[in-house]
């Protein structure tokens, strides 16, 4: 009889109570020099966050500006940089990741360094780095 109820609840409970404990990938592209932009998609990342928190699962969120977007992570100029160090900060698993050919290009460009937030990463290329999350499985959300 305790089986039969067991078995009859475990076909009753919703999709997302028996999903806990799963971990779930989201990657964002950035390719704006837009404020509202920018934080349209720290809000998905907040969003996204809380949501799978709330259930208990887990997230992994990597957000991957190139081209004029890159200026959201540039230290001194992102309009955004307080928001990015406190989300740093209270995500766990949210990687903020800077394309190296937008950076070389800038560099070349101005004949100085480009000073990166120091939650940034520096990947190769941006374009590779969201086709190689999405080759992962990756959900892929551009704001």
């Amino acid at each position: 009889m305790k089986k039969l109820i067991l078995s009859a609840a475990l076909a009753l409970a919703p999709l997302s109570a028996m999903a806990a404990g799963e971990t779930h990938h989201l990657a964002i592209h950035v390719n704006q020099n837009d404020p509202a932009v920018m934080n349209m998609a720290l809000n998905n990342a907040q969003n996204v966050y809380q949501h799978y928190k709330d259930q208990g699962d887990d997230v992994i969120i990597e957000l991957v500006a190139y081209g004029p977007g890159l200026n959201m992570l540039i230290d001194g100029k992102s309009p955004v940089a307080d928001r990015i160090s406190t989300m740093s900060l209270e995500m766990d698993h949210l990687q903020l990741s800077a394309c190296g050919n937008t950076m070389a290009k800038m560099q070349r460009a101005s004949g100085k360094e480009v000073p990166l937030l120091s939650e940034a990463v520096v990947v190769s290329s941006g374009v590779v780095r969201l086709m190689e999350l999405q080759g992962d499985g990756y959900a892929y959300v551009r704001p």
